[in-house]
């Protein structure tokens, strides 16, 4: 009789549970159609895990396909909704018009989990950014952003560049490393006012933690931690995460002990003696945010910005330009023409180079490696397009449609420099392209980005042709698309340009 017993509440207890599962998910259908209702259209999403399935099954296809839906679009990461904004006249309105409510960052678990809010690029939009991004916009231009002295960085790393790329001249590599390598060292010459040689072992592991770290967190371990962050407290692929972010830390933290014992306060040498000074300056004041460790996570916002995006997007170009010849020989004969073989190039060749100048356009552009855009989030209750928008909610720049949008690009699908040319043959930037967003959040490296990109690809095409191996497949051009869209690695062939060709 006992064990009679034990099976009907075995039973019932199973049948329980179903049936409230049943009702729990059932519950969910209504909530998610209910609010759809009063939400922009979007793809129809999943009970719990919302269209995060779509995304993750055909990134670049997802992405796309949200401009079906109009100018605005929904999606749901979990149970919480989400806006894209698919035009650039809707983006002009919510971020640049509307930049007050528009302008916030949203909570992800997992970069919460790494920064502990500090620094600049996640910090909410409040007190702290301001002040840690108007110290560092103003630091970083007294460190010569903007200014020739950053161009002559620039110039100087890509002789080292160039004879680096060419060391295997003939034989396929894989070029991540050089590029990555010469880009970051142009933002630690001005964070640690040093840079590292090619053949470091130590920053090399560096940058390929910081790469890894870029991937992974968009990716599917970055996904379930942010929509089960208790997981934190175990093991798993996540715990690389976050054991990379630590060992960029204690490499940062090092680089500060070593400033604080050689800081001269009449002769700061770079961003971290400023900010040691700016910390002892702001000692007395209560409302300051100065302090290290918004100083280590500002450094490394810097460091990370300034490595990958601009690096990634020369290593997407070189890919481009194997796969269009024509358009490689016309910018090398237009150098050539214009500097010959020997002089480097400068920012006051833009003009004299306008074909060049458009390619470098053109590889932002079509490598378009911030698709979705850095998210914000609403600061507060707002209307936009007659839709009531709710305070909390995370908003995303359709970067990809804006920059392939056919009624703003004349060549949108399609690798082609003419996008960037008039009907009079003259250079001109239409004002879809916004590669480094609008508004008060806009990148904070725009103006060293620009710089690095046209003398980086204009010293490689001066002085190198490029070609793929033969036989070698062509990668998947959708991708890997994390926080940063990046290529699947890659071989090329370098061959040296001289004046004796």
């Amino acid at each position: 009789m006992w064990t009679t017993l034990m099976k009907l509440d075995l039973a019932s207890v199973g049948m329980a549970l179903s049936l409230s599962f049943i009702f729990i998910v059932l519950f969910e259908i209504l909530r998610i159609n209910s609010y759809r209702t009063q939400t922009p259209p979007g793809p129809r999403p999943l009970p719990f895990v919302g269209t995060i399935p779509y995304f993750l099954k055909n990134p670049m296809e997802f992405i796309r396909s949200l401009s079906q839906y109009g100018e605005m679009a929904t999606i749901y990461v979990g149970r919480k909704s989400a806006i894209f904004l698919n035009t650039i006249e809707l983006a002009k309105e919510a971020l640049v018009q509307n930049a007050s409510s528009f302008s916030g960052r949203p909570p992800v678990p997992l970069l919460i989990w790494i920064t502990e809010g500090y620094g600049i690029i996640m910090a909410t939009f409040g007190h702290s950014w301001r002040q840690q991004r108007r110290f560092a916009l103003h630091t970083l231009r007294n460190f010569g952003l903007g200014k020739t002295s950053v161009e002559e960085r620039v110039t100087e790393e890509s002789s080292y560049l160039v004879p680096e790329m060419l060391k295997l001249e003939g034989k396929p590599f894989d070029p991540q490393h050089a590029i990555q390598n010469a880009v970051s060292n142009i933002i630690c010459s001005v964070v640690f006012g040093d840079r590292f040689d090619y053949d470091n072992k130590h920053f090399a592991y560096l940058l390929e933690i910081v790469k890894e770290n870029i991937i992974q967190s968009g990716s599917l371990t970055g996904q379930v931690f942010d929509l089960l962050p208790v997981i934190k407290h175990f093991p798993g692929p996540h715990q690389k995460i976050y054991q990379n972010a630590e060992e960029l830390k204690a490499f940062i933290r090092k680089a500060v002990k070593t400033h604080r014992k050689t800081l001269d306060p009449d002769s700061p040498r770079d961003f971290i003696d400023a900010y040691l000074l700016e910390i002892e300056k702001q000692k007395s004041n209560e409302d300051s945010t100065f302090h290290e460790d918004n100083m280590v996570m500002s450094v490394s916002d810097l460091f990370l910005a300034g490595t990958d995006t601009t690096s990634t997007t020369i290593r997407w170009g070189l890919i481009f330009l194997t796969q269009n010849p024509d358009v490689q020989e016309q910018c090398h004969e237009e150098i050539v023409r214009v500097l010959g073989y020997d002089r480097l190039p400068s920012m006051d060749d833009r003009d004299t180079l306008p074909y060049t100048y458009a390619t470098v356009h053109e590889i932002q552009r079509y490598a378009n490696i911030v698709p979705f855009g850095v998210f914000h989030e609403t600061t507060q209750l707002t209307k936009l397009r007659g839709f009531d928008i709710p305070k909390g909610t995370t908003v995303f720049t359709n970067l990809t449609a804006i920059l392939s949008d056919k009624e703003h690009w004349k060549y949108p699908d399609t690798f082609n420099p003419e996008n960037f040319f008039n009907d009079n043959g003259h250079f001109f930037k239409p004002e879809s392209f916004l590669p480094f967003s609008l508004g008060p959040r806009v990148c904070l490296g725009e103006t060293l980005a620009k710089t690095e990109l046209f003398l980086f690809v204009t010293s490689l095409l001066q002085r190198i042709r490029f070609s793929w191996p033969p036989g070698a497949k062509w990668p998947d051009m959708n991708g890997i698309v994390s926080v940063v869209r990046s290529p699947e690695p890659y071989d090329i062939i370098c061959h040296s340009r001289g004046s004796t060709e």
